[in-house]
């Protein structure tokens, strides 16, 4: 275990000022004081809805035995306190040198971007795998290391969360790790501490202004990851990883995030004849995409079992890192070809019927667009979308959305997502408006707020041939009310509703 003035020594923190022993050993370090145990360090950080400064009672009374402030507080004088000018950077640092940087041992990739990055990550670990880097997740999905999948509740977690769980790959013997890095996580430095090998840039689109204010924003703060991330990572000076960036190039953004990357950069892209890997011969057959990739060291096949051009830009972004890593192609091609799926993305449900239905975690205009695009693709018949926006999120891209599915599909059901405190009609109505701006789609449009209705009344409807996308909510397993949570999973609804038609045909 580690003291006070360990965590102090070893760590970058800067105390503006302390009382009590700092002699004191610590057991463990949280930022939420219900996990405070005996003996533990209890960080005050402020979050969007709480401020831990006024959890200090309760952190005391579990058995904290040191507290970290940003703030003046009263706290008994048998705790020791320090008192720092930002906690949350403080929580990193700390919980870095708590579980003895263990990033610095491991291959860190770092995935950002508004969409691609649950699948990028996955095809990562694939190839990583394939090399005997045994690789762990941190991501949307939960933390995934070997067969084992544990729900966390942000895409990423805290930092002392993922200070722990690199700890744990570390001593199951694990090489690797690959983690979505998510705008909030920039922002509020949950990242702080880990010692990434790869930055991937996957693309920019339309979220999270509820939480950024602008696009400017959002794009500085996905930029800020690749200036940060040739630095060091505090604990270990003498530490020589090579940082690169992979650059996806077709993106209108790129050039910025590559202005400011502070480290060498490896660019990949479809469009741009001047990326450093890109895709020919591209070939989108059912259920198979093949391409031969050409890269700086040369070309090489690759068939994946995932569908759409925007998994051929995932698949990209992995062999970048692969390459980064040093694999040969042969490890990255068979890598890239075990992944069979991921869970909520374009994922199928097949239980016989003569149409196709797809689920996906769309919920961007731009992935709209992409899933959209791509449906197209699987059946000749009519393409029918059923979808709803978030609540107490950003409200500005649901008339968005809503005019993205009027244009590419021809019938349009729109439904509840998760509307938390809002009402669901509400947030259906201004999709509604956004679809009015661009006319009834061929086959017209429905508002059916409840989502398991919806669901079925696509079903219905749906004939031979036609294509049936159930968008917004992906691998979630429960839908967010003002005043409680349920269990609902898209592909459980429609498995159940395909096997009572296909009973009934």
């Amino acid at each position: 275990m580690k003291k006070l003035e360990d965590l102090m020594e070893y760590s970058r923190v800067v105390p503006c000022g302390y009382t009590g022993n700092t002699d004191v050993e610590i057991q463990g370090i949280t930022y939420d004081s219900r996990k405070v145990g005996p003996g533990y360090l209890f960080v005050c950080i402020r979050g969007e809805h709480h401020d831990g400064h006024a959890f200090i009672p309760e952190a005391v009374s579990r058995g904290a035995v040191a507290i970290v402030v940003d703030r003046k507080v009263e706290i008994p004088d048998t705790i020791s306190v320090m008192r720092v000018s930002d906690s949350r950077r403080a929580l990193g640092d700390m919980a870095q040198a708590f579980y003895d940087n263990p990033s610095a041992s491991l291959f860190c990739v770092g995935v950002t971007g508004t969409k691609g990055k649950t699948t990028t990550t996955y095809l990562i670990k694939s190839v990583l795998d394939e090399a005997g880097l045994s690789c762990g997740i941190i991501g949307t999905l939960g933390y995934v290391s070997g067969d084992l999948t544990i729900p966390i509740e942000h895409t990423t977690p805290e930092s002392p969360d993922i200070q722990e769980f690199l700890a744990n790959v570390r001593t199951s013997k694990g090489r690797a790790v690959a983690m979505e890095v998510s705008s909030h996580a920039i922002a509020l430095q949950r990242i702080r501490g880990v010692d990434f090998n790869v930055g991937v840039f996957t693309n920019i689109g339309h979220d999270h202004l509820d939480f950024h204010g602008s696009f400017d924003n959002y794009l500085a703060t996905k930029a800020s990851f690749f200036e940060t991330l040739g630095e060091e990572s505090g604990i270990n000076k003498d530490n020589s990883k090579i940082k690169t960036a992979v650059v996806n190039i077709d993106d209108p953004n790129s050039d910025f995030i590559i202005s400011g990357a502070n480290t060498q950069t490896l660019t990949y892209g479809i469009s741009n004849s001047s990326a450093d890997i890109t895709a020919t011969e591209l070939r989108l057959h059912e259920g198979v995409t093949s391409f031969v990739v050409c890269t700086p060291r040369g070309s090489f096949p690759v068939s994946l079992n995932l569908r759409g051009i925007f998994n051929v830009y995932n698949a990209l972004a992995a062999i970048g890192c692969g390459l980064t890593a040093g694999l040969d192609f042969d490890t990255i091609g068979i890598g890239l070809g075990r992944i069979k799926g991921v869970p909520g993305r374009f994922e199928s449900v097949d239980e016989g019927q003569p149409f196709a239905v797809v689920v996906d975690y769309a919920h961007t205009p731009d992935s709209m667009e992409n899933v959209l695009r791509a449906a197209r693709h699987l059946g000749p018949g009519s393409l029918t979308v059923v979808f709803g926006c978030g609540g107490d999120r950003d409200r500005s891209k649901r008339p968005i959305m809503g005019k993205i599915a009027a244009t590419l599909a021809d019938r349009v059901i729109v439904t509840s997502d998760n509307p938390r405190t809002e009402t669901p009609y509400d947030i259906c109505k201004e999709i509604e408006k956004g679809i009015l701006r661009t006319g009834h789609p061929r086959l017209g449009y429905e508002i059916i707020p409840d989502r398991a209705s919806a669901i079925q009344s696509a079903i219905s409807l749906a004939q031979e041939g036609d294509i049936l996308i159930i968008a917004g909510k992906g691998h979630e397993t429960y839908q967010v009310f003002r005043d409680n949570t349920i269990h609902f999973d898209d592909r459980e609804v429609a498995k159940s509703l395909l096997r009572e038609r296909m009973k009934n045909a």
